[in-house]
């Protein structure tokens, strides 16, 4: 599509695409229908850069009764510093697992322990931390769709995390040494 400087086409970016040229009627219909919303990054004609949505002058489009999301300092870290632990948290809820299983045989429970069979456990707890944890960020009105499919891998959405909220990575390092710890064992 040819565009003159007049018509000033508007790009937007979904899934890492470029989407467009859309003329500025085109774009507040895809603000109102919700499918481009704060936090979209967008460009046209006489912008340098890709910029957010909310910075232009679509932004007078955008639900006024929606909130912004909360920024990094705002948001409730409980649960990802209770993910951070989750490794030894893990291990202990394993222990109690293998003493209600063996009744008590201190060599069992040691036994199963560094055989590491009841690993699901430990497993278990991190995957529903870090799912819960993103869940509150939806909540807090952050796009965690940089995070779909990273969720699963505990490490990995602890460090995007800290990256997108421009934290300090101290809650993905101290998983990183809990579980190294939980490994020698």
């Amino acid at each position: 599509m040819e565009a003159t400087e007049t018509q000033k086409p508007w790009f937007y970016e979904s899934g890492g695409q470029r989407k467009g040229g859309f003329s500025e009627q085109e774009m507040i219909s895809l603000i109102t229908s919700g499918e481009i919303t704060r936090g979209a990054v967008v460009w046209r004609n006489g912008l340098s850069d890709w910029t957010k949505l909310e910075t232009t002058e679509l932004a007078a489009h955008l639900d006024k009764t929606a909130p912004p999301p909360l920024s990094g300092e705002h948001v409730n870290n409980t649960v990802v510093w209770v993910l951070a632990f989750a490794p030894l948290i893990g291990l202990i809820f394993e222990s109690i697992v293998a003493g209600m299983v063996y009744n008590g045989s201190e060599y069992r429970i040691e036994q199963a322990l560094s055989s590491a069979e009841f690993w699901y456990i430990t497993l278990a707890l991190n995957l529903a931390l870090s799912f819960w944890d993103e869940k509150r960020l939806e909540q807090s009105g952050i796009d965690t769709s940089k995070f779909k499919g990273m969720t699963w891998l505990i490490p990995v959405y602890l460090y995007q995390r800290a990256k997108a909220l421009k934290h300090n990575p101290a809650y993905f390092i101290v998983w990183l040494v809990c579980f190294a710890l939980m490994l020698t064992v």
